[in-house]
């Protein structure tokens, strides 16, 4: 009479211990199977966290190395006026290539130059600025206004941009165009004149030189000066 024997459980055939992985066929188990699946997308998110920071380290190093220290006022300057180092300070910067700026080892050579144009505080020197004046410009024109307190903002200074408005009509004469209130022409500042016992502070403006023409046939008392934006067009 033959017997078959049943196999314990956890035991092959031949009676050998079975691994916990295999089923009873001898097969990966479907559990062995379902814990490679779960552990598959932490290995895969773990790859990409690496590949990230490893970007963001290149990105980081790339961007630092690209910036350099270039040269900018520390204070508002007018034209003409002769540059000290007190009037200079060192800014980084990564500049677009082909920019035209100075770089800060390069103090010496700007000190003790008169500036080409009025500019405010934080600007960037270029070469441009530096040297024989540069205003006014082809078209434009340089035309003075002699205003009192409460005409223009106490903040005002060299290189700001402005528009001139008109505040009351400005018929004096047959000759001279009539302006109306609330006409208004942009202009830069190039330099203010400390008022003097008359409490009248004379600022030069630079603006279009037709701009300019009518300007001038407007009585002081009836102009304000606004400080626009910085950046703004002139």
């Amino acid at each position: 009479m033959t017997s078959t024997d049943t196999p314990a459980h956890g035991h092959g055939p031949t009676g050998e211990a079975r691994p916990s992985w295999l089923d009873r066929s001898g097969s990966p188990s479907s559990a062995s199977r379902r814990g490679r699946r779960r552990r598959l997308p932490h290995l895969v998110a773990g790859a990409l966290l690496v590949v990230l920071c490893v970007g963001g380290a290149v990105w980081w190093t790339t961007s630092t190395g690209e910036r350099a220290p270039m040269l900018a006022l520390a204070r508002p300057v007018t034209v003409g006026q002769v540059l000290t180092r007190a009037d200079l300070r060192s800014v980084d910067i990564s500049a677009a290539p082909g920019a035209a700026l100075i770089p800060a080892d390069q103090a010496t050579d700007v000190v003790g130059r008169p500036m080409a144009t009025s500019l405010g505080p934080g600007a960037l020197l270029t070469p441009d600025a530096v040297g024989g004046a540069a205003i006014p410009a082809a078209g434009r024109a340089v035309v003075a206004v002699g205003v009192q307190p409460g005409q223009f903002p106490p903040e005002l200074a060299a290189g700001a941009p402005v528009a001139v408005v008109v505040t009351a009509g400005t018929a004096t004469n047959t000759t001279a165009q009539e302006q109306s209130p609330g006409t208004s022409w942009r202009a830069t500042v190039v330099s203010l004149t400390p008022a003097g016992a008359d409490q009248t502070t004379v600022v030069s403006l630079d603006l279009d030189h037709t701009a300019a023409s009518q300007l001038a046939q407007v009585p002081a008392e009836q102009l304000a000066l606004v400080m626009r934006p910085a950046g703004g067009d002139r």
